[in-house]
Order: C-alpha cells, then structure tokens, then sequence
C-alpha cells in the first residue's frame, strides 16, 4: 500500500484492532435467545455503545427493537454544513454450528497462517472494527469531515426486522446523504469490490401430517401414508433434475452481465468434493446473483440413533427461497406456499408458515459516491480496479433505507470475502482485508466530503 498519512495511521492501529476483535468477538451474540444467553448479545451492545463513546461519539443509545434485540446507534458531528454519512454494521452472529469442528473456539479470536479466526470475524464483527479504525484515521489526519451516524444491528442474522420496522417508526433517526453497509465483501481477497445487488429472502416453516400418531411400519408400513415421505416428495418438487430451483410461476432464467466467477474457483471456494457437480444451469453468477435458490435448511423427524421402525404421523421443514432484483419477496412467499401445497403428495395435510423475509435490492452505481468509492478503493488496491459484484445473501435492511432516503446512495463493502467462510465453522477475516478496507472508507469519507 503506497504511504499516506491515514495508511500508515490504520497500519499502526492494527495491534488494538486485533485487542478489541477479540474482545467482541468472546460475545456470544447470537439473537436466538432460545439457545443463547440474551446477556451475551446485551454485553456485545454495551461494547459497541462504549467504542463509540470513547470516540467522540454523542446521542448514543441502546436502541430496543420490535423484534426484542438492540441495535446501537451514535451520531459524531462533523463541520458545520458538511454532509452525513450513515455507517451501518452489525454486532449479531450465526450460531458456531458443530464447535467440535472447529479447529479453534468460535468465539475466542485465534490467528492462524495469517488469519484471524472466529465467530462474526468477518460477519460482521470486524465490519464494526472496520468503521472505528477508519474514523480515527481521519481524526489524527485533521478530522472527520462529515457527520457520521453507526448504527450496529443485533439481530441481522435471524431476519426477524427488528431493526427495519424501529426505522420505518423513527424515520429521521437513520437519515443521511450516503449510506455505507460493511456488511459485503470483495470478490476475492485483494480485489476492491463494491456490491451493487442483494438477492432477497423468505423463510417458510413447512409441516405435514397424515395420521394420527406414528405407526409400526411392519404392520402399516405400504398403505399407510408416510409424512415424512411426503414432505420429502415436497421439498424434492422445488428443484429440477439439474438441481435448478423450480417453483411454479416463479421465472429462474435470469442473466448476470458484469464480472462473472469462475466455475473452477468456484469450487474452490465453496469447497466441493472432487466429483461432485455443481446445480443449476447458466453461469455461476447467474445462478448464485440473479436467480432464485431454494435450500431446505432444516427437517424435524427421527434421528438415525434411536429411530424406531415406524411409519411418520408428522414432519416439518424450514425452506430459505432467495429471490434476485426485480422480485417481490412477499410474492416470491405465494407462490412458494402455493407450490408447496400443490405438490404434497396423498392428500396429506400441509401447513406453511412464513418466518422471515427480506427484499431484495439493486444500487445506482452512476451516483458520485461510487466515484468517490472507486477513487478510495485505488489508494487502498494499488493497480487494483473497483469491481462491481452481486451478492447471493439478503441484507434486508438496505431496501428499508432506500425506501425510507430515496435520495441516500447506498454503498456495500466490508470483509466477507471467500476464505472468510462466513456462517461456516472456522469463520476468519483476512487483518490485510481489514486494513485496506479501512483505508478505503477513510479516504472514501474524505473524497465524499470534497465531492
């Protein structure tokens, strides 16, 4: 990275950014209180509340959201009539999954050839390092030179809208001229990219009942109607032979046009066994950007161990639908539902539920933040041109903001590149990542300003 003052600022500030990943990333913060204590997620807004308040910060506050989460909200004044910026993140974290698979503690940041490893590393606990460590870049390179407002989300991760519908009712809480969301990532490690699309998401709680109670399968087993059969003929309908995602009505041949992802790095980085194909047709960016996706994400029936040899009464399924731009999420869930109780075999009983949903969103790339943004991203990738990328996830909240300041550009960077694994065991974050992307949104918040 070529010198500069805010480079070599970030540069010497990495040792207490790596201090204090740590001690956010020991927060248990996952928003299922179910399985999670509600104090790890209060202890982890406490933490982001306290950061911003030894920065300067005024107004903060521990927001309670609807969806009884808090989200964590600071404004820092810039000069008079300079424009606000809106840095966006979120403290909330995908459950470790199996911690015996991980090669060290989820929540106990480790480094390991070159990497820092942990629960939110990446996703998106160094997304909040990230904004602090830029923000006091520019405080000792002569001041931040706009207002800044941080919201830190609680409950991203659970898509339960805690913090969409605290927006929708508190509307000029979250207002400003640009909005950036550290909540994406670049391409691949060392290539600047901003991501210009977000698919969009539903959750639906699928059951299916045909008897009263389970059955011996020795004696009823042929002409009994098996529920657990049937909801396996159900999530089987949602996708082609191909592997494609069919669900009727809903079109899937959609095209990506910009940069496209390899299908050998592909593989790579999704880790696929030697083999194994990928699914779908068309390109990978085609299908992970700009189609449909169907993943069934849990089943409720019998374990292996301990199984009884009996005919299912009942079944349940958790089914995520990941619609692109340009569709509807709450249509994409009827036609969904629609499907689903069209295609469940026998005459069985079928309930849906939807437990979840987010928009999906597309940016106006031709605003002057993006110019802004490109300019920032060559101080931080020397030789490195800004590429614009689609991301497969859901951050419903940008759709929220773009409805609620039309007129706000939308931006998304942040740290959830490839190797980082997001949502896996042995999630990491790259601190070279971290740093250049610091950078980035220093100087970006520099060019913004003079813009």
């Amino acid at each position: 990275m070529s010198s500069n003052p805010v480079a070599e600022t970030v540069a010497s500030l990495m040792p207490r950014a790596k201090e204090e990943l740590a001690e956010l990333v020991a927060f248990k913060s996952v928003a299922d209180f179910d399985q999670f204590p509600r104090s790890e997620s209060e202890g982890a807004a406490r933490w982001v509340a306290d950061a911003l308040r030894a920065e300067g910060f005024e107004d903060v506050a521990l927001l309670d959201t609807p969806d009884g989460t808090q989200s964590v909200y600071g404004y820092l004044p810039g000069p008079e009539g300079a424009k606000t910026v809106l840095l966006y993140a979120h403290y909330d974290v995908q459950p470790p999954l199996d911690e015996a698979a991980w090669t060290s503690p989820p929540f106990e940041l480790t480094e390991r050839e070159g990497r820092w490893y942990g629960r939110g590393a990446a996703d998106c606990k160094g997304g909040v390092i990230m904004h602090l460590l830029a923000l006091r870049a520019l405080k000792a390179d002569g001041g931040v030179p706009v207002h800044v407002k941080v919201i830190a989300e609680g409950s991203e991760e659970m898509g339960t809208g805690g913090l969409e519908r605290y927006a929708e009712e508190h509307p000029e809480l979250l207002e400003a001229d640009t909005i950036v969301i550290g909540d994406a990532g670049n391409f691949r490690v060392g290539l600047p990219t901003v991501t210009t699309t977000l698919r969009g998401m539903t959750l639906v709680r699928v059951r299916v009942d045909a008897l009263e109670g389970n059955l011996h399968s020795g004696q009823f087993g042929g002409a009994a109607p098996d529920a657990l059969a049937a909801l396996i003929r159900v999530l089987d309908s949602l996708r082609a032979q191909d592997g494609s995602t069919t669900v009727d009505g809903l079109a899937s041949d959609e095209r990506w046009e910009g940069l496209q992802y390899e299908e050998e790095q592909f593989r790579k980085d999704a880790k696929v066994l030697d083999g194994v194909g990928l699914i779908g047709d068309g390109t990978v960016a085609d299908r992970i950007w700009a189609r449909p996706a169907v993943t069934v994400l849990g089943i409720d029936c019998p374990p292996v161990v301990g199984a009884t040899p009996s005919v299912q009464a009942s079944a349940r399924a958790l089914v995520s639908l990941r619609v692109p731009p340009g569709v509807d999420a709450a249509e994409a869930t009827k036609l969904l539902q629609a499907h689903i109780e069209a295609h469940t075999p026998w005459g069985a009983r079928v309930s849906t539920e939807q437990i979840g949903q987010g928009q999906a969103f597309r940016a106006d790339t031709s605003s002057p933040a993006y110019q802004a943004m490109a300019d920032a991203m060559a101080v931080a990738y020397p030789g490195e041109e800004m590429q614009y990328a689609g991301q497969g996830g859901s951050i419903p909240l940008c759709n929220t903001l773009a409805a609620l300041y039309p007129r706000a550009e939308i931006l998304l960077i942040g740290l959830s590149e490839p190797e980082a694994q997001i949502h896996a065991v042995n999630e990491s974050v790259s601190p070279e990542e971290l740093e250049r992307l610091s950078v980035a949104e220093a100087q970006f918040l520099r060019n913004y300003a003079a813009s």
